[in-house]
């Protein structure tokens, strides 16, 4: 499947447009990744933690709009735009959003 943030794809022509596909992922940040982060911010450094905790997140909202995709008929994904969130009461759900618009390509 191709995947691109670009509204079309150089060389290939889109036929059909299945429409606007969605992968949405929502995960918990558990305590001992939050007690890591925080020494972090205070020493200063790259959380890997929270970076691996994102990449898979991220992964996994494409995985899910690739499937949108292909369950309507598309062979192609146009226009993706990933979107990240903070959620709940002490901002510790991460919510990630890839959409885009499903077509067909020759």
């Amino acid at each position: 499947m191709l995947v691109t943030t670009t509204p079309n794809i150089e060389g290939r022509k889109i036929v059909a447009y299945r429409g606007i596909v969605f992968g949405e992922v929502i995960s918990g940040v558990d305590f001992i990744k939050d007690f890591t982060a925080s020494l972090r911010d205070f020493f200063g450094g790259r959380s890997g933690a929270y970076e691996g905790e994102l990449i898979e997140a991220r992964e996994a909202a494409i995985d899910e709009m690739i499937k949108r995709a292909k369950d309507i008929g598309a062979n192609a994904v146009v226009g993706v735009d990933i979107d990240y969130e903070v959620l709940g009461q002490n901002g510790s759900m991460l919510m990630v959003t890839a959409s885009g618009t499903a077509v067909v390509v020759e």
